[in-house]
This record gives structure tokens, sequence and C-alpha cells, in this order.
């Protein structure tokens, strides 16, 4: 299971990217666009990864924020641990250094 600690972060924009930025997230909340866009950034993936990524992982929040996952399991292990260790690897990663492939 990755880890899900999330670690507050703050970054400064110039007003018209801000402004932008508010506009874009209107029925989303803007940190998880930011946050989303950065992890796709720093993962180096491209745009068709990316959102295959980021679907998995949505799928896997999904999963756990689900009331019977959490609370069926067999041999210890409940639905939404096993269901996670499933899709783990599915997550492409690629080769990268600073946001740039190798």
């Amino acid at each position: 299971m990755e880890n899900k600690r999330l670690i507050p972060y703050s970054v400064h924009l110039r007003e018209d990217i801000y402004n932008k930025l508010k506009e874009a997230a209107k029925g989303r909340k803007a940190t998880a666009l930011v946050r989303d866009a950065i992890t796709m950034i720093v993962e180096g993936d491209d745009e068709f990864n990316g959102g295959y990524n980021k679907a998995v992982r949505d799928v896997i929040a999904v999963i756990y924020a689900d009331q019977w996952c959490k609370t069926m399991g067999v041999n210890g292990i409940s639905m939404a641990n096993y269901l996670d260790d499933l899709l783990q690897p599915m997550l492409v990663s690629q080769n990268v250094k600073n946001g740039t492939k190798k």
C-alpha cells in the first residue's frame, strides 16, 4: 500500500495564474488539481500515462472509501487492501530525473 500521508507545500502564483486556477477548479478543489498536476510532472508521466495513473489512484481511493470494501475481508486481509495490492502493479512508472524523461 502506498503512503497516503500528505505534506503541506506552499506555492506562490502570479495573480493571473491564480485567477485562472480558481476558474478551472470550479467544481473541484484547487488543491487536488494542483497536487495532481505536480504529481504528473514529478513522476515524468506523459499525458496518457499520467491520466491512466490518476484513474488507477482514483479507483484505489474509491475502494478505500467504500464501507463494504473496508469491512469485508478474507484470511485477515480487508477487501480494500487486497484490491489495492492487485491495482498497485498497474501503475505505470517511467525512468525520470527531475521531472524529465531519461
